[in-house]
């Protein structure tokens, strides 16, 4: 039953085959409905994490297809757990945080001063879209969050309020404009109910993993309420069928989708993917404990002293299983991909099986970086070291 498990939530993740969303844009956007959010992310070790999710999971993607389609009005930028690109189906069911925050329930976003929000809208709506530095500062005061100006104070609050939305971005900065004339004329407006939002979050981590738990399924989202609504939504879909819980010794309950249970789930390809520390299939640390047994923390947050593995370290995924991981750097100036420290956790005894699978994730990757050169510094462990260099020397 755990590798069914296992081989569900890879298969609804787009992980197992080549072509799981299609190709070109529109996969982008069909992954995008599929999972639900993809996570931004202003690191820049390696390419960011919301073009190397989706470089992951459709061959050929082009870092371009997310602008193009926040352009053409069918992605919004807004915050699922964080920062993220959302289907611009689903707009409404970011409402509930845009108007907790404008009622002054959040516990950020209320330190705005209403002078500064009134003059960052009326210059917006006279002078249309704009980033944060075309703004010169109302105020002599500096900012109380992390140092910005008001006037940045003042379009983050607008933008999560549901004021102001981005429209594109140059670079990584954002550009905003007014709602009224980004969202198109056709998208539900109406404040979903507390059940609707409960629904809403079942059916996009079920379609999404295809075996999830409560927890999982409210993470970061407090309040009794959505727990017990989430709790009854799931109740109901185990009444119609459309759900199985599962119990596994030692596991929270969980609940999978029927129709995986049911149907013939094929063993992944014998591929490696090396995965964003910021992917999907990687967000929930419980998840991947409980189901891969893999213990994986993105470790740019730690002090160096306290590294186990390195600073950014790419988890890698050989079939359905994680075999280790990989601090790496692309050092774009001189077109190398650093090959910081490979760790190798699991398999190692069959490293004729996944070397080579290894050597040409590691160069495509590297060619999506700019970086058409390959450098390994560090192989773990030691004896595995001398066949993996010479193999990507060869």
């Amino acid at each position: 039953m755990l590798n069914q498990l296992q081989r569900a939530t890879l298969q609804c993740q787009g992980l197992t085959t080549r072509y799981p969303f299609g190709k070109g844009k529109q996969a982008v956007l069909s992954a995008l409905e599929r999972l639900g959010y993809i996570q931004i992310d202003t690191l820049s070790v390696v390419e960011r994490a919301h073009h190397h999710t989706l470089w992951t999971r459709i061959p050929g993607y082009q870092t371009e297809y997310l602008a193009q389609l926040v352009e053409e009005r069918k992605a919004f930028e807004y915050w699922f757990h964080a920062a993220s690109y959302l289907p611009m189906k689903d707009y409404r069911y970011a409402l509930p945080q845009m108007l907790q925050v404008r009622r002054g329930e959040a516990p950020y976003y209320r330190n705005a001063d209403p002078k500064v929000l009134d003059d960052v809208m009326d210059k917006i709506r006279i002078d249309g879209p704009q980033k944060a530095r075309d703004f010169t500062s109302f105020s002599k005061k500096p900012g109380s969050w992390w140092n910005w100006k008001p006037t940045k104070i003042a379009l983050e609050q607008l933008f999560m309020q549901g004021d102001l939305m981005v429209c594109g971005r140059e670079g990584m900065e954002k550009i905003y404009d007014l709602t009224e004339r980004v969202l198109p004329k056709t998208t539900n407006t109406t404040e979903p109910s507390a059940w609707e939002f409960a629904e809403y979050l079942v059916n996009t981590y079920l379609r999404a993993y295809g075996v999830t738990t409560v927890k999982q399924i409210t993470h970061l989202r407090k309040g009794n309420a959505l727990r017990k609504n989430t709790e009854l939504v799931l109740q109901s879909m185990l009444e119609e069928k459309t759900v199985q819980e599962i119990h596994l010794d030692g596991m929270p309950t969980m609940y999978a989708l029927s129709e995986l249970l049911e149907n013939s789930i094929k063993k992944p390809s014998s591929g490696i993917r090396l995965l964003s520390p910021f992917d999907n299939a990687l967000i929930h640390r419980e998840r991947l404990a409980l189901l891969f047994n893999y213990d994986f923390r993105l470790e740019c947050y730690v002090p160096k002293a306290k590294r186990q593995y390195g600073y950014f370290c790419l988890p890698i995924l050989f079939g359905d299983e994680f075999i280790g991981r990989i601090d790496c750097k692309a050092h774009r100036k001189d077109n190398q991909f650093e090959l910081i420290h490979l760790h190798i956790e699991k398999k190692q005894d069959a490293i004729a099986l996944w070397l080579k699978p290894l050597m040409k994730a590691v160069q495509q990757f590297a060619i999506f970086n700019g970086c058409p050169s390959i450098k390994i510094s560090q192989v773990s462990p030691a004896k595995l070291s001398e066949m993996v260099k010479r193999s990507f020397e060869e």
